[in-house]
């Protein structure tokens, strides 16, 4: 990731780091840019990431686990059904054990990248 890209292309690198089976939150990912006020834009950037096959924007729910992005994937229950063929439990709209599943990457990604 270069210093000079653009606000979306560097919320689509750190989210093409999730792992299966993990999950982070808009503001984690706001954090480690270096802009902790722009949940809302990492939000965004995931909804106008739909072109984008290599973002798993299903991976990205809110601070506590809710899959508020689920109305911009296409079906009913898309959002929880990949979730769900990655091992995360999601109950309620709820990603269950929710602290087992979270991913961090201001944790587990180099500062440096």
């Amino acid at each position: 990731m270069t210093k000079d890209a653009g606000f979306f292309e560097k919320v689509y690198y750190v989210a093409a780091k999730i792992p299966r089976g993990r999950v982070t939150s808009y503001g984690a990912i706001a954090r480690f840019l270096g802009s902790p006020q722009s949940a809302r834009m990492v939000g965004w950037a995931m909804n106008a990431s739909k072109e984008k096959s290599d973002v798993p924007a299903h991976r990205v729910v809110n601070r506590n686990g809710l899959l508020t992005g689920k109305s911009h994937f296409s079906g009913t229950h898309a959002m929880q059904q990949l979730l769900e063929e990655e091992g995360v439990a999601v109950r309620d709209l709820k990603i269950q054990d929710f602290g087992k599943h979270f991913w961090d990457p201001g944790k587990e990604l180099n500062t440096q990248e």
